[in-house]
């Protein structure tokens, strides 16, 4: 039995069955023995998952070029900030950076990047990465100073803990963990926060007797921090998700754990050892967005979004083959450019800049 196992049943013990979400949250973010805390999470192909930042430095290259345009669209200001959050090792910080200190010197001067970061075990590794760069660290979203510039995030929203909410004999109940000998096992219990009654949510029309989902209300909360602290500018979020039709047309949810690249059977099994991941609603995030005071300036596929960027970073030369073998992985609709989803907000900005998001 690992640490944080015989931990969590022990408050289980003590307290009873917790909600998922609680356990999620220990076996990610525990101090000591959570999945990311503890420095034990890999990416890349001899890690546990693959993500964009994996194909190479091509992706925040690209990126760069997004965020020199960001720049211009802000007036360019002397000043302004890129804040990272989810920025792993640091790996894209390096890559966006120095695309932008190769191509848009200008918006390389006056930027100052910013990483939110909690983790002890990866910011040690990012200040190796980024060495001599232009970064400086802050350990929480309410802790970040009112900025002008983008926020960005790759594969952040998808690692935040979740409610899980299921259908039964007419009403809504939560699902709790409770310990079940040497395992854990899912048991009902009532919803943990009102917020969860499907009456006021999104998926009370898509209930069945087996129907069973995830609420990412950790999302929404997030949103709200961060619209406090968005002066003028942009949230750029790439994640795996769906808008709302296509997220409940899976009635098992979405929520899935990961080793090795290998799907885990049981989301309950090694905690802390494992990944544990649900994918994005994103419509329920745009309503949020909106409801705050934020405006949708894009909402895209990879696919599309990728195409767009390679116009303002390929020349008419024929691009290094390392470069185009990583451009077809970040953009092709089998691999990584359909099964990610490109949400960005703008706020503080003039009507004239706005146009209709693309939707699904």
């Amino acid at each position: 039995m690992t640490p944080l196992a015989s931990e969590l049943r022990a408050r289980i013990a003590q307290r009873g069955p917790i909600p998922f979400r609680e356990f999620m949250e220990a076996a990610l973010y525990h101090p000591q023995h959570g999945y990311y805390s503890s420095g034990r999470a890999a990416i890349g192909r001899r890690g546990d998952f693959f993500t964009n930042v994996s194909v190479g430095p091509l992706f925040g290259r690209l990126l760069a070029r997004k965020f020199a345009e960001i720049w211009e669209q802000l007036g360019e200001p002397a000043q302004w900030k890129i804040v990272e959050q989810g920025a792993h090792r640091g790996e894209f910080a390096r890559d966006a950076l120095g695309g932008l200190r190769e191509f848009a010197p200008r918006t390389f001067a006056a930027v100052k990047y910013v990483i939110v970061e909690p983790v002890e075990v990866l910011r040690t590794a990012q200040i190796s990465t980024l060495a001599g760069l232009p970064v400086t660290w802050v350990a929480s979203l309410e802790k970040l100073e009112p900025f002008i510039g983008v926020h960005f995030s790759n594969e952040l929203l998808d690692a935040f803990p979740v409610h899980l909410v299921a259908w039964r004999d007419g009403k809504w109940v939560e699902r709790y963990v409770e310990s079940a000998g040497e395992e854990f096992a899912f048991v009902d219990g009532p919803l943990s926060d009102p917020r969860l009654d499907g009456k006021s949510g999104s998926y009370g029309t898509h209930a069945t007797h087996h129907f069973t989902t995830e609420v990412n209300l950790a999302a929404l909360d997030w949103l709200s921090t961060l619209s406090q602290k968005l002066v003028r500018g942009y949230v750029l979020a790439i994640d795996y998700g769906y808008p709302r039709e296509q997220y409940f047309e899976r009635p098992a949810g979405t929520l899935s754990a990961y080793a090795a690249h290998q799907r885990e059977p049981n989301p309950l099994a090694r905690p802390g050892e494992i990944d544990l991941t649900a994918h994005v609603e994103f419509t329920s995030l745009i309503e949020h967005a909106e409801r705050i005071g934020f405006r949708v300036r894009e909402f895209t596929d990879q696919h599309h979004f990728m195409v767009a960027l390679s116009r303002l970073h390929f020349t008419n030369e024929a691009p290094p083959p390392a470069e185009l073998r990583a451009f077809k992985t970040l953009m092709h609709p089998a691999l990584l450019g359909q099964a990610f989803k490109v949400l960005r907000l703008e706020k503080g900005l003039d009507r004239s800049l706005f146009h209709s998001p693309v939707s699904f």
